[in-house]
């Protein structure tokens, strides 16, 4: 593998892009001094192509890694342009993304870009890939995260008749580098134990830290209780969560009026258990015990300055501390094992928690309407009956006589 210097961030966060359709890419200069000749061109492509997914923040940061990581490779290492790029290089790419340069990777996620002097800077600590811990592994979600943006990539640039062929679509034999799965796969969710520790400690720092963490026990309980994606809970410009949104209807039923993947708008019911969330967050923040018709008050709120909170990267990292001091807890109480794969969980997972302890007693039709899913085949890879009876009938086979 080439011994090269870690690449800078080439695409900033979705708030501070500039719109490339408004403002043509003129030069790449800042971002490599050695850039192919056609880079200005490859970018300005890149630039539209990802600032087209900007109405949805989780969807937008997935499109702007590929694309990033690909261009890294194509300028950087095969030195490139996207028009010249064949099959046999997206093979060889898929390769160098299974073991990318060790100075590639971060141990951890940082900032993209740090204002210095009134400017945004690209961070000399940002890395294109991230290692939390030990080798460097590349999952099956991420190859096919790989294929499917690089794909759509190339039939954008195919679109807008920059290119004739797409390279992706090429490669017949996906199958050596992605595996097919045998049944449906695994939800990845928290245990009811886990659970119970992880709200446990919610609570107590609320008790503890009420100017700061009723905030998260408040996230926490919206994302399993009405089973909300991240992007949900952040102001975009496609949609702003408030106070409002909370609506009772005719018969003093509470729904929560969302607008998730697709940009669809989906009411939610609400527990009575979630009301009463509503209603302590609410007093924490000094508002009336129930939101009025059309409230404008930013559901989840900057501890400064005004407004919601606009960064997905902010709501993960208040659940993650969270989590980490759930699993600090379970540790230090005896469930080591429970701990450490409370260690490995996301934000994601609590959408999936909630849906998996739901489905066991809500008829699944209202659960796949809360959740928001396309099917009632998706909300039913979170029954675990069929799952569970094929380890009972298991459990006592005889390996000998």
């Amino acid at each position: 593998m080439p011994n090269i210097a870690p690449p800078t961030a080439f695409f900033d966060t979705l708030n501070a892009m500039a719109n490339p359709f408004k403002q043509p890419v003129s030069s790449v200069a800042h971002l490599l001094a050695d850039a192919p000749p056609e880079a200005v061109q490859d970018y300005q492509y890149a630039s539209e192509f990802i600032y087209s997914y900007r109405g949805s923040p989780d969807t937008f940061n997935t499109y702007r890694r590929e694309v990033e990581h690909f261009l890294h490779w194509c300028w950087l290492i095969a030195q490139k342009s996207l028009d010249q790029v064949v099959r046999m290089d997206i093979e060889t790419y898929i390769e160098f993304s299974k073991q990318p340069p060790v100075k590639w990777i971060g141990e951890k996620n940082v900032p993209r870009f740090v204002e210095h002097q009134g400017q945004r800077v690209s961070n000399p600590d940002w890395r294109p890939y991230v290692n939390s811990g030990g080798e460097y592994v590349v999952s099956q979600a991420a190859l096919q995260s790989l294929f499917s943006v690089l794909s759509s990539f190339y039939n954008f640039m195919i679109q807008e008749n920059f290119l004739s062929a797409n390279p992706v679509a090429q490669i017949r034999q996906k199958s050596k580098f992605l595996r097919k799965q045998q049944g449906q796969s695994k939800i990845r969710r928290l245990s009811p134990l886990q659970w119970d520790y992880v709200i446990e400690t919610a609570a107590e720092m609320a008790k503890d830290q009420p100017q700061i963490h009723e905030r998260t026990l408040f996230i926490m309980n919206a994302l399993f209780a009405m089973y909300l994606r991240i992007s949900e809970l952040v102001d975009t410009s496609r949609w702003q969560p408030q106070m409002g949104h909370f609506q009772p209807d005719q018969e003093g039923n509470w729904w929560f009026v969302t607008v998730g993947k697709g940009n669809k708008e989906r009411e939610i019911s609400v527990s009575d258990a979630m009301l009463e969330a509503l209603k302590r967050y609410r007093k924490s923040r000094g508002l009336n015990v129930l939101p009025a018709p059309g409230e404008s008050a930013p559901l989840i709120h900057k501890t400064r300055g005004r407004g919601g909170i606009t960064s997905t990267r902010q709501i993960r990292g208040i659940v993650q501390k969270c989590f980490d001091q759930a699993a600090e807890k379970m540790r230090k109480e005896g469930f080591e094992e429970d701990a450490q794969r409370l260690g490995a969980a996301t934000v994601h997972w609590l959408r999936h928690t909630g849906i998996s302890e739901d489905v066991k007693h809500r008829p699944r039709e209202h659960v796949r309407d809360d959740a928001g899913h396309g099917s009632s085949a998706i909300t039913d890879r979170y029954i675990d009956v069929e799952r569970a009876e094929r380890h009972a009938s298991a459990r006592r086979k005889l390996i000998s006589n």
